[in-house]
């Protein structure tokens, strides 16, 4: 039998309310019961709309941090450049990708992305992950990168030698090749350079109480540079070399400090500790690296970029060395401008304090 009512057939002992059956004898139950089951499948479904909307917000922050880790880039025809600096953190199927586009400088920007993936001996995915990796979009920009970097060195009116030094380079080739290497390390530092990352280290640097900058090796000598500029202004500064001085010097830094840690590699294990213990005494840590995905930066919270390419003789500290120095620099120049009035002050003072002991030496 069918009720008008309802379209539905009832069964014996049952009426059909609306599209749900209800006990008899329990109609007030029997809507209780199908409101609870309601509510239930209501709760589900929004528990399962939580759990999407908390899934997505962990990849958008893990994407975020993906994206502060690696660091921008800062011009597009710094993407060779920049691949090579976050090669040793990349995966090893991604690493490959990476030295094949490094490998053909002027043709990489013209491969497909099959192609690509074919040259490295992976797939296309593997070459998706790399393209994130190293901070870009997509495939498109890539290879839009790879383009612009390979008609800026098209257009260069002096042709590049090649930075290695060989057994059989006379000494006016070897004094060409090592004044390219600096000069290509300058160069690419500065078209690299972020400057509102380096914007930050400023405003911190201005604002200290104190500075602490930490380097050992080569990099010792920048991070002395750095302190003697620094005094020269009249913001107090230290520099360290020694781990065992460097780690009571940042034990007792505050949150109205900055301390500054210099490695090319970013793996210096000393400059690591040292900037390390400055962070857990909660000043505000910079890392000046060749490599933004290195061990440092992940106690630092600012990287800042150096752009070098490796050599036989890298081992001598000598482009990575006159890079930190530009670096170092632009700092310098950046907060002593920033500070006019008391720089020319303060410049002028020192100035006449060494100008007085060189006097009183000659008589």
């Amino acid at each position: 039998m069918t009720s008008p009512a309802t379209g539905s057939a009832s069964g014996p002992g049952r009426r059909a309310v609306g599209s749900r059956a209800v006990a008899p004898g329990g109609g007030a139950g029997g809507q209780e019961t199908g409101s609870q089951d309601s509510r239930s499948q209501d709760s589900r479904s929004q528990d399962s709309r939580s759990q999407d909307s908390r899934s997505q917000d962990s990849r958008s922050q893990d994407d975020e941090v993906q994206a502060l880790a690696v660091g921008p880039i800062a011009k597009l025809d710094g993407v060779p450049a920049h691949v090579e600096s976050l090669l040793p953190s990349l995966a090893p199927s991604e690493q490959r990708v990476g030295r094949v586009i490094l490998s053909l400088p002027g043709s990489a920007a013209h491969l497909t992305i099959t192609e690509l993936a074919n040259m490295a001996d992976t797939s296309e995915t593997t070459v998706v992950r790399f393209v994130r990796s190293i901070g870009l979009g997509s495939y498109s920009e890539l290879r839009i990168g790879l383009a612009k970097a390979a008609g800026r060195a098209s257009a260069e009116p002096v042709p590049r030698l090649s930075p290695d030094i060989s057994p059989d380079d006379d000494l006016a080739t070897v004094v060409a090749k090592v004044g390219t290497a600096d000069a290509q390390a300058v160069a690419s530092t500065v078209a690299n350079l972020d400057a509102e990352v380096l914007g930050r280290v400023v405003e911190a640097v201005e604002a200290a109480r104190r500075i602490d900058i930490y380097g050992v090796a080569a990099s010792a000598v920048v991070a002395t540079d750095l302190q003697q500029k620094l005094h020269r202004i009249g913001l107090v500064a230290f520099a360290w070399s020694d781990l065992h001085l460097a780690l009571p010097s940042a034990a007792n830094l505050s949150s109205e400090d900055v301390a500054i840690a210099i490695s090319h590699s970013g793996t210096t294990v000393d400059t690591i500790e040292a900037l390390g213990q400055a962070k857990l005494a909660g000043a505000t840590t910079v890392a000046i690296t060749n490599f933004p995905k290195s061990a440092i930066a992940g106690v630092a919270d600012i990287v800042v970029r150096t752009t070098v390419s490796e050599t036989a003789f890298r081992s001598g500290a000598m482009a990575s060395r006159i890079a930190e120095l530009v670096v170092v620099d632009c700092l310098f120049t950046a907060v002593a401008e920033r500070r006019y009035e008391e720089t020319v002050s303060a410049l002028a003072r020192t100035r006449d304090a060494v100008r007085a002991r060189h006097r009183r030496r000659r008589r």
